[in-house]
């Protein structure tokens, strides 16, 4: 498999992909390593997964320019996530040990005599398929793989084929810190590859990617009974009120809506601003958004770099023509960038409304479109006119308004006054079309982890 370097279309490595025999053999060898793994002594599971954290702080530069040249990050926003890494893997690393403790629910004495207890325990789950994404390679990958390892289980991590040089990194630096060879193992392929892995009797599988692939990875395994985990798309949709400061929210959301050129689950996708502050929003928003600075990905003053995917540039084409004919305004960008890569310049267009695509499919790219709403009532029907439910925020001055309509909106994180923001301390869930199951927090931890009921009676 070719690894092309999307700003440049040059080839920067090939490497080898695995086929259904090597597979099944790495299924078998993870298999096999898991009990072991799991007997390891929680602290010392801890210290290698501490150990992994050092080592990516001492090398940060290197990984941060393998990631930059392989899906097209700008340099700045690569370090950015391999800096913010640490606070993640710092969570689990103070939280995993108090997860696995068992929890004793009920007791029946006899003066200080024991007669029943009644206790909950955890064990992991065995053998976990991790697919991962190319758009945050070292965030998503985490998000499962850190827990997994923490709590006994042993992965089997197929990285994106946009991200195969960061996950075959990631392997490296594990086994150097002391997790078995045989308990993280990379699977390195496309689509084909990773069918083959779901054909293997894991115990669990934990997929970062579209709609469309979640919906088939979870009828392949429906009948099956494992633990899944979907984190799916979105068409994540903010509304700013009369009351907002125009000028900090245009600036807030143009971040929002454009940050990683767009290729975010959590990017701002549609944003609705109240008509009486329209206008001044929307010169705000675009006067920053004409500063981004397109451009080589290695330069730290890039803000927008390409797509890590060539695909997408069609659809983004798509979303513009169709807007623009439905009465949409372009203001900015709205087509590719005229340079070698896979380049889109940044785009908005207001008067949007919903029945256009650019309001109802993930865009996954530096677009933007931006609606009118007269009330509160129509900002929040507007907003859960989706089928998606991953994020959704309102800009207001005030934190009960923004609570009231925020509880009406069906969606799994929501966000008053900023965007875009994961926490590691909170779940990360998306609801309807944005996926299953939770990462992060202590739900996400116990996503990888079966409870056992323990009933005890003294003789």
């Amino acid at each position: 498999m070719k690894i092309q370097n999307p700003a440049t279309l040059s080839t920067l490595d090939d490497v080898a992909t695995d086929d259904a025999s090597s597979v099944a053999q790495k299924y078998a060898r993870a298999r096999a390593a898991q009990p072991a793994w799991a007997s390891t002594p929680i602290e010392q599971r801890i210290a290698s997964l501490r150990a992994f954290r050092n080592a990516v702080v001492n090398q940060r530069e290197s990984l941060a320019l393998t990631l930059t040249r392989e899906m097209g990050k700008p340099i700045a926003q690569a370090r950015n996530e391999l800096n913010a890494l640490s606070g993640r893997i710092d969570f689990f690393l103070d939280n995993t040990f108090a997860m696995l403790a068992n929890e004793v629910v009920w007791q029946e004495r006899d003066g200080d005599a024991l007669k029943l207890e009644e206790d909950i325990g955890f064990e992991p789950l065995g053998v976990v398929a991790n697919v991962s994404a190319w758009n945050y390679p070292w965030f998503v990958g985490s998000n499962v793989f850190v827990p997994a390892l923490l709590t006994g289980n042993s992965v089997l991590y197929k990285p994106s084929e946009h991200a195969t040089l960061t996950g075959l990194s990631i392997e490296r630096l594990l086994h150097e810190s002391g997790v078995p060879s045989d308990a993280f193992i990379c699977v390195v392929g496309g689509g084909e590859v990773g069918a083959k892995l779901l054909e293997q009797p894991v115990n669990g599988v934990f997929f970062t990617g579209s709609y469309r692939t979640g919906k088939k990875i979870a009828e392949t395994v429906a009948s099956r009974f494992v633990r899944l985990g979907l984190e799916l798309g979105g068409k994540d949709p903010t509304y700013v009120c009369e009351d907002a400061d125009p000028k900090k929210a245009a600036e807030s959301l143009a971040d929002g809506a454009m940050y990683n050129t767009g290729q975010s689950c959590c990017s701002v996708e549609r944003i609705y601003v109240h008509r009486s502050i329209e206008r001044e929003f929307v010169e705000h928003f675009v006067e920053v958004v004409k500063a981004f600075i397109i451009g080589d990905p290695e330069d730290p003053k890039t803000y927008i770099g390409p797509l890590a995917r060539e695909d997408q540039l069609a659809e983004l084409e798509l979303q513009v023509k169709d807007a623009v004919a439905k009465g949409a305004r372009l203001l900015v960008g709205g087509k590719r960038a005229d340079r070698t890569g896979h380049y889109f310049e940044p785009t908005v267009l207001t008067n949007a409304s919903n029945d256009m695509r650019l309001m109802r499919e993930e865009s996954f790219g530096p677009i933007i479109g931006i609606g009118v709403v007269d009330s509160d009532a129509d900002a929040v029907r507007q907003m859960n006119d989706t089928e998606y439910g991953l994020t959704a925020g309102v800009y207001c001055a005030n934190q009960e308004r923004a609570t009231r309509i925020l509880r009406e909106v069906d969606a799994g994180s929501v966000y008053w006054n900023c965007c875009d923001r994961v926490s590691p301390r909170l779940p990360w869930t998306g609801r309807r079309q944005s996926g299953l199951g939770s990462t992060l927090g202590s739900i996400g931890i116990r996503s990888f982890l079966q409870p056992k009921a323990w009933h005890l009676r003294a003789p």
